[in-house]
């Protein structure tokens, strides 16, 4: 089984206690974000899992704790974008965030340590010429440390909207679209970086962007060494490529407080969660409660294809 940690939330940066704490145990509980009683346990031992996908916006808690995946094959997404706290509001200055990328990728290698860049957005200052400039100054940055670039432009969800209202979002057509994913992708080949488009429903391929597959069997095979045969997550969006993997996150956990993030409802809601969370806990937040209902989650091993339960 394929691990996403996590599209929901960033565990790296913010909950590597309560993480390595599971790992420890062999077992997480998760909730279904559709039915709060409805609690799965998911197994966490090396036989089961055939690779950890990590996401984060800062790695920096993740670097001396690496040891402790020694037993995984793993590999991280790390979204360095050319924002400041007028949009991500908390997350570090990229000059740290940077130097971690760089050196995560010297302990781990650059096949595993994946550049997003994500989401693309215009405002009225930040324009095309903007996206040019800094997306060509993080890839002299980061040109040593990665293989790989993954890009998406901006999808407007209702609370997204309402954050963003302050900053003015410029809307971008399809040719706009093209436009910038032309620059992107000239500029990614001076830099000797392959460039993948995100669960973008634009065609990017005439301007030399092809789709990624952010949670890749195919990296995947290359990393542990083994053929990984792992149908697409049909739990995703149609256009989403993604191999099958089992989230451990939860949303509305994320202290990072982007404006455009679609896995917050709002500040008050996360700090009450965060109030809720407890290293310990078998659950990112709270713990198990009388009306749960908890179920062992069938899991297989796509290397062995044997299946597993608690």
């Amino acid at each position: 089984m394929i691990l996403s940690v996590s599209r929901r939330t960033d565990i790296p940066a913010f909950y590597t206690d309560w993480f390595f704490n599971r790992l420890r145990e062999g077992y997480v509980l998760v909730r279904n974000p559709m039915n709060y009683h409805q609690v799965s346990r998911v197994i966490l031992t090396p036989d089961i899992i055939d690779c950890i996908v990590f996401w984060t916006k800062d790695p920096t808690n993740m670097l001396d704790k690496l040891d402790m995946l020694r037993d995984y094959n793993y590999y991280f997404q790390i979204t360095v974008n050319p924002y400041g706290s007028e949009i991500e509001r908390n997350v570090p200055r990229k000059k740290r965030v940077i130097e971690s990328f760089r050196r995560l990728s010297g302990i781990i290698g650059k096949k595993r340590t994946v550049w997003r860049y994500d989401p693309i957005l215009l405002t009225n200052r930040k324009d095309i010429e903007y996206h040019r400039k800094h997306f060509e100054l993080l890839a002299s940055e980061l040109k040593n440390y990665t293989e790989r670039c993954i890009i998406s432009f901006i999808d407007m969800y209702k609370k997204s909207e309402m954050n963003m209202k302050s900053i003015s979002v410029v809307t971008m057509s399809r040719q706009v679209m093209l436009e910038i994913g032309k620059m992107l992708s000239e500029t990614a080949v001076r830099y000797g970086l392959k460039i993948e488009a995100c669960c973008e429903p634009t065609d990017l391929s005439p301007v030399g962007i092809g789709r990624a597959k952010c949670i890749d069997d195919g990296l995947i095979s290359e990393i542990t060494g083994e053929n990984i045969a792992v149908r697409k997550d049909i739990n995703q969006r149609d256009i989403c490529l993604c191999a099958e993997s089992i989230d451990i996150g939860a949303y509305n956990t994320c202290r990072h407080g982007c404006l455009y993030c679609y896995a917050n409802y709002s500040d008050k809601t996360v700090n009450n969660n965060i109030m809720k969370h407890d290293p310990k806990s078998p659950m990112l937040v709270g713990n198990i409660e009388p009306e749960d209902k908890i179920t062992d989650r069938q899991m297989i091993s796509y290397r062995n294809r044997q299946i597993k339960l608690f």
